[in-house]
């Protein structure tokens, strides 16, 4: 068992045990998904209008959500989080290439290439079950949103400590 110091060693450095590298992964991932939050609601709220009049987050924050359908609400969905994603990601891969993973498996361009790509399928097939939550089931936005990101996270850490960096 590593003592206090190993580990705070670990855990400002790369090269850490898997579980430090879990947990840090995990903090530069909840960055990250606070930026995608921030954006997407910032969008859901006043730029293309997608929270339904009793949305968690509209009440929340004391907001009166007009009435839109549920198809439209979907599709509005779609774009804030595909909007969300371009600064969420961004911030995801400067964190990890600086804190928590080892480039240099791939090029440069390869590495950034590869973790777009495939963030960019895990957030289109998390949009696509999205709008289907939300048009089909009636889910909530925010209830909706929730459970793509939870499935995002763990796809993407695989594929990023298993396929885009050196670990």
């Amino acid at each position: 068992m590593p003592n206090l110091r190993e580990i705070c060693r670990q855990v400002l450095r790369r090269d850490a045990h898997p579980a430090i590298q879990f947990v840090k992964y995990g903090i530069a991932g909840g960055l990250a998904t606070a930026v995608h939050i921030v954006v997407f609601y910032i969008c859901s709220l006043w730029v293309l209008p997608a929270l339904a009049p009793g949305d968690p987050v509209a009440v929340w924050a004391g907001l009166d959500a007009a009435p839109i359908s549920d198809a439209l609400r979907g599709s509005r969905a779609v774009w804030n989080n595909l909007f969300a994603f371009l600064f969420s990601n961004l911030t995801a891969y400067i964190i990890n290439i600086l804190w928590v993973f080892t480039p240099g498996r791939h090029s440069r361009l390869v590495e950034v290439g590869m973790f777009y790509l495939v963030s960019a399928v895990s957030v289109g097939l998390g949009s696509v079950i999205m709008k289907l939550l939300i048009s089909h089931f009636r889910l909530s936005t925010t209830l909706a949103f929730g459970a793509v990101t939870a499935c995002s996270i763990l796809i993407n850490y695989a594929m990023r400590k298993f396929v885009i960096f050196k670990g």
